[in-house]
C-alpha cells in the first residue's frame, strides 16, 4: 500500500474514531458539562453504569464482568486514601473469616501499607507487629520493619490484597521476604507458612509482680485476663504489669470488657461518626471491676501497640489508674466494620473514630508513654556487622547444632560471636534466644535484654506510686499543650521600631 493510501486510511480511521467518541460522549456523558459538585449521586451512578456497559460491549477483548466489578470497587474504596478501608475479594474474605475464627495459614505478621508510593518514600509494607510463636516472630522480624519485596517482587506497587495473597498460602510452603530495618539494614528471610493460631494472653509472676501479656483482643481475651488475675491473686501479687507491646488490637467489645476489670465508673471509650447509630459510649460498671483500686499498675506500650491496645492504655492513663512505660504507640484511632456483599466477597470500611475518656482521638498521633524507654540505635558500623550476622546465619546454624542451650551456653556463645561481630553482648544473647525459641517456644519475658520491662519494674519500686500516677497528664492535656506550642511557633513576630 502506498503512502497516499496510508494517509487516506489513517484519516478514515481517525474520522470514525472521532464520530464514535462524539456519539458516546453525547449519549453517556451528557452531564459532563455540569459542575461535578452539584451532580447528584444518581448521575454519577449513570456514568459508572454507562462506562461499565460500554467497556463490556466495545473493548478489544471480551471482558469478564467480575473483573470490572472488582476493579470498580477497589478503585472507589482506594480513592478514600484510608488504609483500613478496602475491598475484600473472595480470598481475602475467606482469610478474614479464618482469622476471626482463630486460625489461618500464613506467616504471622500484622501489617499495614500506605497507598501512595514515591521514589523518595516507596509504599513498602510495614510490620505493625509479629504474632508470637509464628514463623515471622521466630525469624526475628520486628515491629517497625519494612517488607520491601516478597519472593523477589517489590511491594511498593502491590495492593494490600496482593501482599496478603503472596504471604498466605498452603501450610509448609516457603515464602521469601526482603526486610529493611532502620535506614540501611537489609536482609532476606525465608519463612515457611504455618497454621496461625491467634493467641490471646500469657502470664506469670516476676517476684511479687503479676506479669500479664495481652497479645490480641479476641472474644476469649476477657476470660483469659480474668484467669490471669485470679492466678496472681492466689499468689499474693503486689503489683501488675500489663504488656501491650506489639498488640495490633482486635475487638472493641473485648477491650471494653478487659478495661471494665480496672475501671469502676465513667467512660471507657466512645465512638463518634456522622452516622447516629455509630455514636456509642462504653461505660464502666462497678460490678465488673475485679482489680483492687490501689493496685500499682504499669502498662508497657511500643510502636506495635495499636487500636484496641491503645483504647486500654488510653483509658487507664486518662483515669490515672496506670503509668505508661516504653515507646509512643502506633496511632490507630478508627473503627472498621466488614460489610458482606455476597457469600464470598465484601468490603471493610472505617465507620467511626474512637475517643479516650478525656475525649481525645489519637489517630495518626499515638499515645506517648509517661516514661519513654527506647532501645539504643545501632551505629553505621554496628548496622554493617548486624547485617553480616543475619546474612551469615551463623546463629541459626550454631543453635541447630546445639539444641537445648542453657543461659550459660547462650552467654558463652555470645562472647564468641562478639569476637567476629562488633555488637553488644546483650543484643547477641537476644538473637541467640530467638533462634533457640524455635525449638523451645518463646519465653514469657527476657529480663536480660528487655530494658523496657526492667524500667517498668523499677517504676513499681517508686515510694509513692499512686502520687506518681496522679501527677501524669491526660491525653487531652497533652494534645492541648502540643497544639498551644504549635500555635506559638507559627505566631508572627512583631518588631517595634
Amino acid at each position: 500500500m502506498n503512502k497516499t493510501n496510508n494517509r487516506v486510511l489513517h484519516t478514515v480511521i481517525s474520522a470514525v474514531f472521532f464520530l464514535v467518541v462524539s456519539i458516546v460522549s453525547s449519549q453517556c456523558f451528557a452531564q459532563s458539562s455540569v459542575d461535578n459538585k452539584s451532580a447528584s449521586n444518581f448521575q454519577y451512578m449513570k456514568k459508572i453504569s454507562a462506562v461499565f456497559d460500554y467497556v463490556q460491549q466495545n473493548y478489544v477483548d471480551e471482558v469478564d464482568p467480575k473483573v470490572l466489578y472488582e476493579g470498580a470497587l477497589k478503585g472507589m474504596l482506594e480513592a478514600l486514601k484510608d488504609p483500613y478501608t478496602l475491598y475484600l475479594d473472595p480470598n481475602t474474605m475467606r482469610d478474614l473469616s479464618d482469622t476471626t475464627a482463630g486460625t489461618f495459614g500464613g506467616v504471622g505478621l500484622s501489617i499495614s501499607k500506605p497507598f501512595e508510593s514515591t521514589p523518595d518514600k516507596p509504599a513498602y509494607v510495614e510490620v505493625a507487629s509479629p504474632i508470637e510463636d509464628t514463623p515471622g516472630a521466630k525469624a526475628g522480624i520486628l515491629s517497625g520493619d519494612y517488607i520491601t519485596a516478597i519472593d523477589g517482587e517489590s511491594t511498593s506497587e502491590m495492593s494490600m490484597e496482593q501482599v496478603l495473597d503472596h504471604l498466605r498460602g498452603q501450610v509448609n510452603t516457603p515464602v521469601s521476604v526482603s526486610i529493611l530495618r532502620g535506614k540501611d539494614i537489609t536482609f532476606d528471610v525465608k519463612l515457611v507458612r504455618a497454621v496461625i493460631e491467634v493467641p490471646t494472653v500469657k502470664y506469670g509472676m516476676i517476684d511479687n509482680t503479676g506479669y500479664l501479656r495481652i497479645i490480641e483482643f479476641t472474644p476469649e481475651t476477657p476470660h483469659r485476663v480474668q484467669e490471669a488475675l485470679n492466678s496472681f491473686a492466689k499468689k499474693g501479687y503486689k503489683n501488675l504489669i500489663i504488656d501491650l507491646r506489639d498488640n495490633p488490637g482486635g475487638l472493641i467489645t473485648s477491650v471494653v470488657d478487659v478495661a471494665d476489670k480496672f475501671i469502676d465508673s465513667g467512660t471507657i471509650v466512645s465512638t463518634k461518626s456522622r452516622l447516629t447509630f455509630e455514636n456509642n459510649v462504653y461505660t464502666a460498671s462497678k460490678d465488673k471491676t475485679t482489680v483492687p483500686a490501689e493496685l500499682p499498675v504499669v502498662v508497657l506500650i511500643n510502636h506495635g501497640s495499636a487500636s484496641a491496645s491503645e483504647i486500654l492504655s488510653g483509658a487507664l492513663k486518662d483515669d490515672h489508674l496506670a503509668y505508661l512505660v516504653g515507646q509512643r504507640s502506633y496511632g490507630k484511632g478508627s473503627v472498621q466494620q466488614v460489610i458482606p456483599l455476597s457469600d464470598t466477597d465484601g468490603f471493610k470500611m472505617t465507620m467511626a473514630r474512637y475517643y479516650t475518656p478525656s475525649d481525645t482521638n489519637i489517630d495518626k498521633i499515638g499515645i506517648p508513654p509517661d516514661r519513654e524507654v527506647l532501645y539504643p540505635e545501632l551505629t553505621p558500623e554496628q548496622e554493617k556487622a548486624y547485617t553480616e550476622l543475619i546474612k551469615s546465619d551463623d546463629v541459626g546454624k550454631y543453635v541447630n547444632a546445639h539444641p537445648s542451650m542453657s543461659e550459660k551456653d547462650i552467654a558463652a556463645y555470645a562472647v564468641e560471636l562478639q569476637k567476629k561481630y562488633a555488637l553488644d553482648a546483650g543484643l547477641l544473647r537476644r538473637l541467640i534466644r530467638i533462634q533457640a525459641a524455635r525449638m523451645t517456644g518463646t519465653p514469657l519475658y527476657d529480663l536480660d535484654y528487655d530494658i523496657q520491662l526492667k524500667a517498668a519494674l523499677e517504676v513499681l519500686k517508686t515510694t509513692d506510686f499512686q502520687k506518681l500516677v496522679k501527677s501524669t497528664k491526660t491525653l487531652k492535656e497533652l494534645q492541648d499543650e502540643a497544639a498551644a506550642k504549635d500555635a506559638a511557633a507559627v505566631k508572627p513576630t512583631v518588631s517595634v521600631k
